[in-house]
């Protein structure tokens, strides 16, 4: 697991904090598959996209979540617009190589309803033996609560004690969320996940990637962290689903 990770923080690192365009082709498969709204598909997509960031582009890593092949990256970018962006980076890796790229990236929100920011709180991954009873309690709350929209089940899943929200619209606590979840409802934006895509997990962490309406066409990237079997904390970024891709890959 631990040479995924090692791949992907090596190329991430040549790639978008060197800009070292030569590194594509020693960290980039010539098959590279690419789901990001921001670049064309393939390894040309990919240099086309490291020769074409600005001098004050950085990436601040917050977090990192391996699982088998797939490694996701939690963080904050700079120089990519006006406003920095949080989003998470997913990639699978196949025989040392970046194979496939997937993202979502949401405008930094400075004054959020509890007071965190969208990518503070515990960054490295704890309880790696609970890995999969993490796991499948996140995926059947997927399932259930969000996918099922089954909310009488949501005290089985998230504590009742502790849930730190980094949402910048939803207060700390399930009354948190219970309150902004009212509130979108009356904005016409209900949380509707039509489809759970892929769930990433490493010990305490959790991350699943859906897609689905929040008043519009979303790709929704969950992030819950796990402690004695409920969910206590989040995060999240909730990009529009673009109208149009610069290749045929889908988002998702």
């Amino acid at each position: 697991m631990g040479n995924a990770k090692d791949t992907v923080l090596a190329a991430a690192k040549e790639l978008f904090a060197d800009k070292d365009a030569a590194a594509v082709d020693r960290r980039v498969a010539p098959d590279y598959k690419q789901h990001s709204a921001l670049a064309p598909d393939g390894i040309e997509g990919i240099r086309g996209l490291v020769a074409s960031l600005p001098a004050d582009f950085r990436y601040e890593g917050a977090r990192v979540i391996a699982d088998g092949d797939l490694v996701a990256l939690h963080g904050t970018y700079y120089g990519l617009g006006p406003d920095p962006l949080v989003g998470f980076d997913l990639f699978r890796v196949k025989d040392g190589k970046l194979a496939e790229h997937w993202d979502g990236l949401v405008p930094v929100v400075k004054d959020t309803a509890s007071g965190r920011s969208q990518t503070d709180g515990p960054t490295e991954a704890t309880d790696l033996d609970k890995t999969e009873a993490n796991r499948a309690l996140v995926a059947e709350f997927a399932e259930k609560v969000l996918k099922g929209a089954d909310y009488s089940v949501l005290t089985d899943y998230i504590s009742t004690e502790q849930y730190d929200q980094h949402n910048p619209e939803a207060a700390d606590g399930l009354a948190g969320f219970g309150a902004a979840a009212e509130a979108w409802g009356e904005q016409g934006k209900n949380l509707v996940y039509r489809h759970i895509h892929r769930v990433i997990a490493e010990g305490d962490f959790v991350l699943v990637h859906a897609e689905g309406e929040f008043g519009r066409p979303v790709a929704y990237w969950d992030l819950f962290r796990v402690a004695d079997g409920k969910i206590v904390e989040h995060w999240d970024v909730v990009p529009e689903v673009p109208a149009e891709m610069p290749h045929g890959n889908g988002l998702f």
